[in-house]
């Protein structure tokens, strides 16, 4: 695989391969590639990490049974799982992908504490992150969430704080490719990576090809340094802000700036696994926050909701 060797040795320094870890793997391509090149680092103390979503019938039981495969063939451990993604985000009221999203981690958090390892390799590469760059650009995130997607971050999840680890962040698809056949590599194809109807489809299949067709010339590295610089830019706010925090008091946020409000709101917002947050829900919590605000309660997703009382932002 074409890594730089800055970020191979950045990678064995802070995170040495003697150490177990947990890997994330789905049986596509790319999870198949960053396994097979951590093993071939010499990370072999790894915890394979497979949840079924159900959401494709035989397809999904078939790539269970490869990833079963796949850890036999590297002998490392292996923690699968299956869980019914449909039923929870129709009960959670929120998108398939998100409901998928929130079901992976809560595995993750699941195999983290009774592994006793926290920190998880993950294999979102360089076309994954300006695919995500995009889709908070146009969600109205700002700058927080256009740096959502980071070479290593940590997550609270169920009281576990995880850390996630992203080796392939500069890696592109093309470069995976290459890397699989190069190595004949056997991954499991998924159909619904076809299928236009989730927003990231249609940013990867339509969205960028109409830019670069637009444009005359490939826009994604350029999209892709601007991600890195806004995840830096983050890596640096964030280290000046409290690590956690489950209530605001609202005197104080009155007296800083609209840019400080907006940065404070959305991290705490993050904090608290609110999914797609956007400028209209980080303004009317703002709204709240306004001294002749006569409402005190705004919703949020998954029938939560921010309310203000006793001069305090509460989630509830």
């Amino acid at each position: 695989m074409v890594l730089p060797l800055v970020r191979i040795d950045k990678l064995r320094r802070q995170f040495p391969s003697s150490r177990r870890y947990l890997i994330a793997v789905s049986a596509g391509r790319d999870s198949v590639a960053l396994l097979h090149h951590l093993v071939d680092l010499g990370y072999r103390n790894l915890v394979i990490c497979h949840l079924n979503h159900k959401l494709r019938g035989r397809s999904s039981d078939a790539d269970a049974r490869f990833v079963e495969k796949l850890a036999a063939k590297y002998d490392v451990d292996l923690a699968i799982s299956s869980t019914n993604v449909r039923a929870f985000a129709a009960k959670k009221k929120m998108s398939i992908e998100t409901a998928a999203r929130e079901c992976r981690y809560n595995f993750f958090a699941r195999v983290a504490k009774q592994k006793r390892c926290r920190t998880i390799f993950l294999a979102h590469h360089a076309d994954d992150l300006v695919e995500t760059f995009l889709i908070n650009l146009f969600r109205g995130a700002g700058i927080s969430g256009l740096a959502a997607m980071r070479e290593e971050t940590n997550r609270e999840v169920d009281d576990v704080d995880l850390t996630l680890v992203r080796p392939l962040l500069a890696v592109w698809r093309s470069d995976i490719d290459k890397y699989i056949r190069k190595r004949r590599l056997k991954f499991r194809e998924d159909a619904s990576n076809q299928n236009l109807n989730p927003m990231r489809n249609r940013i990867r299949h339509r969205v960028i090809p109409y830019l670069e067709k637009t444009f005359g010339r490939k826009i994604r590295q350029n999209i892709w340094r601007t991600a890195i610089i806004a995840s830096e830019e983050e890596n640096f706010f964030e280290a000046l802000m409290p690590k956690k925090f489950t209530q605001l008091a609202v005197k104080p946020l009155r007296e800083m700036s609209v840019a400080l409000q907006r940065r404070t709101l959305h991290r705490w917002l993050r904090d608290a696994d609110i999914p797609e947050i956007g400028f209209d829900l980080v303004e009317r919590i703002r709204e709240l926050i306004d001294s002749a605000a006569r409402v005190a309660k705004t919703n949020l997703p998954q029938d939560r909701h921010v309310r203000r009382r006793a001069g305090k932002l509460f989630i509830e």
